[in-house]
């Protein structure tokens, strides 16, 4: 994995923002950020930043939009940028968005749940670099990406918001997020912006130490260490299940009370998220041997035919029942790939 150096903090000084504000989303979210953004106030005086699930290859114009539609200027920000109040930062695809004191980090890290961007890195890195002044956002979307982010900055001293899943378009992350009872805040979309306007204005309380291995996460994501240098030691303990991404054996980690996993390559899952990695292996998996069966059938019916043109009935009644065999095989493996498509219920990881 490439190796930056950290960022290195200009001589001249860096004005601090009273509070900082986190959003993050997917499946539903540019819809939602664009009504949400829509109300912001025009003297919102903090800084936003936000997360938003994307193809890497897609060309996003979600800053231009949010530009458009609410009062506050909206970008994309390059790496090193500094923070200005009353702007909007939107992650570019393929990048995770990471903070530092007064600055921006845009890094191709190591993908978590397989996304980058992603919602929980800009979280923990906003835990570990503004602690109480964080508040964190979790709008709608798909799996579990921003709960622990948002766990972080619980328990940097922060404060968490999350969109009343019964107002989401896609309620699983914002209903994870509820799931793991630390939030402080669920309202419906339209009454967020008004609910932040309070929230910045009120002081923030005292930083809380968090737990060593969120700034170890934070600085993997901002390639600041390479996992695999012998002098870095991944977060957490080998579990005895891969890496879905690369192979590797996957570390568990337990903080706060959650549970996630990290190879040794970068990689970092949510229980939710490993298990529809997983699944999306599988149904690969299942899907060339489907496949495969299905060109088995072809050659056992041309053997079939070339047997019983030669006058071999017992060639021929093999290369029949071959083919039925293999017809079974494809009805399982069917059965199998459908049961993998059922969603995993929301609940307890």
């Amino acid at each position: 994995m490439l190796v930056q150096q950290s960022f290195s903090q200009p001589t001249e000084a860096i004005m601090e923002p009273s509070r900082i504000v986190l959003i993050g989303s997917s499946a539903g979210g540019v819809d939602a950020l664009r009504r949400l953004c829509a109300k912001l106030p025009t003297d919102f005086p903090t800084p936003i930043f936000i997360a938003q699930h994307v193809s890497p290859s897609a060309r996003s114009i979600l800053a231009e939009l949010l530009d458009r539609v609410g009062p506050l200027k909206a970008v994309t920000p390059k790496d090193g940028d500094s923070i200005e109040p009353g702007k909007i930062y939107v992650a570019a695809p393929d990048h995770h968005m990471l903070l530092r004191r007064g600055r921006i980090l845009m890094r191709r890290g190591p993908h978590e749940n397989r996304t980058r961007p992603a919602v929980n890195p800009l979280f923990r890195s906003a835990a570990v670099a503004y602690g109480a002044k964080a508040i964190g956002v979790v709008l709608t979307g798909l799996l579990d990406d921003g709960t622990e982010g948002l766990i972080a900055i619980k328990a940097a001293g922060g404060t968490s918001v999350v969109q009343d899943p019964a107002d989401a378009e896609w309620p699983s992350m914002p209903k994870n997020a509820l799931l793991r009872d630390h939030v402080d805040h669920s309202v419906p979309l339209l009454d967020i912006p008004d609910l932040l306007g309070r929230l910045v204005r009120q002081p923030a309380g005292p930083d809380l130490p968090l737990p060593p291995e969120y700034a170890v996460e934070d600085r993997i994501a901002a390639q600041e260490i390479a996992v695999m240098d012998q002098d870095t030691e991944t977060p957490g303990a080998p579990s005895h299940i891969s890496c879905p991404d690369c192979g590797g054996v996957l570390n568990q980690i337990d903080v706060q009370d959650e549970i996630r996993f990290r190879c040794q390559v970068g990689h970092a899952f949510t229980p939710l998220g490993l298990a529809a990695a997983q699944s999306d292996e599988l149904e690969r998996a299942l899907s060339v041997a489907t496949r495969t069966h299905r060109d088995r059938i072809r050659l056992f019916d041309q053997m079939r035919s070339s047997a019983r043109a030669r006058g071999l009935p017992h060639a021929e009644a093999r290369w029949i029942s071959a083919a039925e065999d293999a017809g079974r095989m494809i009805q399982v493996l069917d059965e199998a790939l459908s049961a993998l498509k059922r969603p995993i219920a929301d609940g307890e990881a």
